[in-house]
């Protein structure tokens, strides 16, 4: 079975988060459960990638973390959650573009 290349990959992990964030604010495992389940498990980020990611994309103001409190209950465990900014919005439309300009020029060495 061929696996997906980390190398390939790589540089749009930014994009597949940002793509999540843009429908709402969310925290580390629902992402990759969410990249998980859209990639049909073709693809699983590994959490020191998604970390990684997270503070490259904080730093450059692509997204911004906040805390959340515990459920109306208190038994709720606080978490880190992630937003997208006007900044990482731009950032995403840009990146689609990017990939969709990368995809034409190699679909142009793909024998079928």
């Amino acid at each position: 079975m061929v696996e997906i290349s980390s190398d390939v990959i790589r540089g749009y992990n930014d994009t597949m988060i940002l793509c999540i964030l843009m429908k709402g604010p969310s925290y580390g495992y629902e992402i990759s459960k969410q990249i998980k389940t859209i990639s049909e498990e073709k693809y699983v980020i590994k959490e020191t990638t998604l970390y990684s990611a997270f503070t490259r994309m904080e730093k450059n103001e692509f997204i911004e973390s906040f805390v959340a409190d515990p459920g109306p209950d208190g038994n709720g465990k606080k978490r880190t959650y992630y937003r997208i900014t006007e900044k990482g919005k731009e950032y995403y439309r840009e990146k689609c573009e990017e990939w969709a300009l990368t995809k034409d020029v190699i679909e142009k060495f793909i024998e079928h």
